[in-house]
């Protein structure tokens, strides 16, 4: 009996003192567990610091059509929470202007395509380096950083000299992308990055989600995805903004005039049966995109990317035509931060 009762004790002594976070390190893959929610949280520096999985209770709420990592690594596209960096979305022209100047892109250098870029080149990049990987009481957390200006093929581009920092913290079931950036040139640098989240509910089919959208217009869009100048009501597009069947509608939109909560966070959600996936973004990410398109009877692919964006679609070049007036710039020296959060529940 004493052997049993000392073994019962030491085992309720090891249960108390287990860690509810843990961050480690395996490979390539970064990995952030929270116990108690029973989320993971996995991130590839290697290929564009992404974050590929959000797995609660053993559902991902993130699409990532990969087998492996290695698979993604040798064919990486946009899946998971991929950075669009140094602009997000499209622009007009194979150009961009800043303080009034115009930067025309080098198309022989590669790293930019398309009559339209589009989403930087900055997406797969495999130069972020992991700065801080911890887990304590209250969080698990990795912190990667990207040093911009020691690359000439980007500086050529984009000759605005700075760094990027990105912390994923998990903590309460809940996802934090913070994003720290530090202009470091001598000039005012236009901010227009983004993130492209994929999310997926894994209880209902697209036809039964439901979404829900803080935003009070939409930038209407010419044919090429690129917004006109014009603006409107948001309820044009969704009469009921608060109760949207997705069923309804194949989605590429940008909105704006984002609707506050009282902690000046803007609120996206999907909804299927049970499960339900908020996206808050905070004040500083004064757009996003909706991009929700129909999944074919073949692949049934379906996903909704709510996109916290630093300015509209083609902010840059917007800015410069008077069309758009909310374009952010950091000052020399000075930095930019924000964060948004992805809150699974139902799961």
């Amino acid at each position: 009996m004493r052997v049993l009762a000392l073994a019962w004790l030491v085992s309720i002594g090891a249960a108390c003192t287990a860690q509810p976070y843990s961050a480690r390190r395996t490979g390539d893959v970064v990995r952030l567990e929270d116990v108690a929610s029973q989320t993971v949280v996995s991130i590839a520096p290697s290929v564009g610091n992404n974050a590929f999985e959000m797995k609660v209770k053993g559902q991902n709420v993130l699409r990532w059509p990969y087998e492996s990592v290695d698979a993604f690594k040798a064919a990486p596209r946009l899946s998971g929470i991929p950075f669009l960096g140094p602009w997000a979305n499209r622009l007009d022209e194979q150009a961009f202007y800043a303080n009034g100047r115009r930067y025309a892109f080098d198309m022989d250098l590669g790293n930019v395509r398309g009559a339209i870029p589009i989403h930087g080149f900055l997406a797969t990049t495999n130069l972020w380096q992991v700065v801080e990987l911890k887990a304590d009481g209250k969080a698990a957390w990795v912190t990667s950083r990207l040093e911009f200006f020691r690359q000439p093929q980007w500086m050529k581009q984009f000759p605005f000299a700075h760094t990027i920092q990105i912390t994923y913290r998990l903590a309460d079931g809940v996802l934090q992308v913070a994003t720290r950036i530090e202009n470091l040139s001598a000039e005012p640098m236009p901010l227009a990055i983004g993130f492209h989240p994929y999310f997926q509910l894994t209880d209902s089919p697209r036809d039964e989600w439901r979404l829900s959208v803080g935003a009070r217009t939409e930038w209407v869009l010419a044919s090429n995805k690129i917004p006109t100048g014009e603006t409107r009501p948001i309820e044009q597009l969704f009469p009921n903004p608060n109760d949207i069947a997705l069923t309804n509608y194949d989605l590429d939109h940008v909105f704006g005039d984002l609707v506050r909560d009282a902690s000046g966070r803007a609120v996206m959600t999907m909804a299927g049966k049970r499960q339900r996936i908020q996206v808050e973004m905070g004040p500083h990410y004064r757009a996003a995109v909706i991009y929700a398109p129909r999944a074919t009877a073949a692949s049934n692919d379906a996903f909704v990317c709510f996109e916290p964006m630093a300015g509209i679609t083609n902010a840059l070049n917007l800015a410069h035509k008077g069309l758009y007036r909310e374009l952010q710039s950091i000052r020399p020296g000075q930095t930019w931060q924000e964060s948004f959060w992805v809150r699974p529940t139902g799961f």
